[in-house]
């Protein structure tokens, strides 16, 4: 297994103590924290490492982002019932509508051969979430009211670079999308 997967792998793995870190209480806060930053610096370091030295894989291709949204999923899902927090459930809805919908069209590409890569603003929309993650971590106490103001901040405009990069996406590749929306002619050896 190369470095990147290992790390990936690793990655993975953290998600079931930071689910029950988050989920625990804000006792465990500073502990689910550093699982968090550790799990996010295996992001960073995976993908720098597979292409400083060109260690690509198909696994990897697909479990990085699956990773990455399954740690950001843990989270948003724990901060809805949080009391200090209270996300509202539709901007987890839209993140996560957003992250199924674009994981099915790269899908939908890559059976067409066609590899659409993480640009600019899915990558900012990425860090958003993370940055409003570890702001979160911190604001989860009644005293805290400044941090989770700029919690708020910066996870609404997570949604709206989540929103905005999903579109980005789709409109990009709007010519495949029309073409895949298009009925294919079936056969009668086809049943």
């Amino acid at each position: 297994m190369s470095i990147p997967n290992l790390f990936t792998l690793f990655r993975l793995i953290l998600i079931v103590p930071f689910c029950f870190l988050v989920t625990g209480g804000v006792q465990y806060d500073v502990l689910a924290f550093i699982v968090f930053i550790v799990a996010a610096f295996t992001d960073w370091f995976d993908g720098y490492y597979a292409r400083r030295f060109k260690q690509f894989s198909d696994a990897g291709k697909l479990f990085d982002p699956l990773a990455d949204k399954l740690l950001v999923t843990t989270a948003l899902v724990a901060f809805v019932q949080d009391p200090i927090l209270q996300l509202p459930v539709w901007t987890v809805v839209v993140i996560l509508g957003r992250e199924f919908l674009i994981t099915g069209f790269r899908s939908l590409l890559a059976s067409k051969n066609i590899v659409m890569a993480a640009d600019q603003l899915g990558k900012a929309k990425t860090v958003a979430q993370m940055c409003a993650i570890l702001v979160y971590l911190v604001s989860r106490t009644p005293d805290s009211q400044s941090f989770l103001v700029i919690g708020h901040a910066i996870y609404y405009l997570a949604v709206i670079l989540t929103v905005v990069s999903g579109l980005d996406y789709l409109w990009r590749y709007r010519a495949i999308l029309i073409q895949s929306l298009k009925a294919d002619p079936v056969s009668d050896s086809d049943f």
